[in-house]
């Protein structure tokens, strides 16, 4: 059994949760303003989710589908949001995706986490293509991916339905070989 790798930066580390990050995550993630924005969180966030999503992230990985990681300051640990490679098909290309909570906005935390996930996707995994994609409505998520090199790929119009109203998604993508061009420092500035 493989086990999910730990990825530290300057001012984060990428681990795997355990079932005692459970509270904090509920508590962030149960913040409508983090499922208001995202395609997938749901709200309300009830007693048992964040154990049972934590629970399949071993599995995950160990079938090469997927990893997901805690995102924690270094400074004192806390848990500040979550990061995955989804879909993932070997030696070809995964979906990214991520999360912070509303108490940790605006400090730089996502940009910083996604780029050493890139990194680990075209180092480790030997991907050629990583994607992510935005509720158009939530141009934060878009400028980190902006930031990292991801180039805008496209509108999908009406494409998900989220809470009774059909939301359009933005699409990004970068190549390996673009990745390579990019800078090689994770960054530091906000978003």
């Amino acid at each position: 059994m493989n086990q999910i790798p730990t990825i530290k930066t300057h001012r984060l580390t990428l681990r795997p949760f355990t079932l005692e990050d459970a509270p904090e995550l509920q508590r962030l993630a149960g913040d409508r303003a983090i499922a208001d924005t995202t395609q997938s969180i749901p709200h309300p966030y009830e007693d048992g989710m964040a154990e049972k999503w934590i629970s399949s992230h071993f599995e995950t990985f160990n079938q090469g589908k997927g990893v997901d990681f805690a995102i924690t300051r270094n400074s004192d640990k806390a848990l500040v949001g979550a990061i995955s490679l989804m879909h993932i098909i070997k030696g070809h290309q995964a979906t990214l995706g991520y999360w912070i909570g509303k108490p940790y906005w605006s400090k730089g935390f996502c940009t910083e986490a996604a780029h050493a996930v890139l990194n680990f996707a075209f180092t480790k995994f030997r991907m050629i293509r990583v994607h992510a994609s935005h509720i158009t409505r939530n141009p934060a998520s878009g400028r980190v991916m902006q930031k990292l090199g991801l180039r805008h790929e496209g509108c999908q119009r009406q494409q998900i339905r989220k809470w009774g109203k059909f939301e359009d998604l933005e699409l990004y993508g970068i190549l390996e070989e673009e990745w390579r061009k990019g800078p090689s420092e994770p960054f530091s500035g906000s978003s």
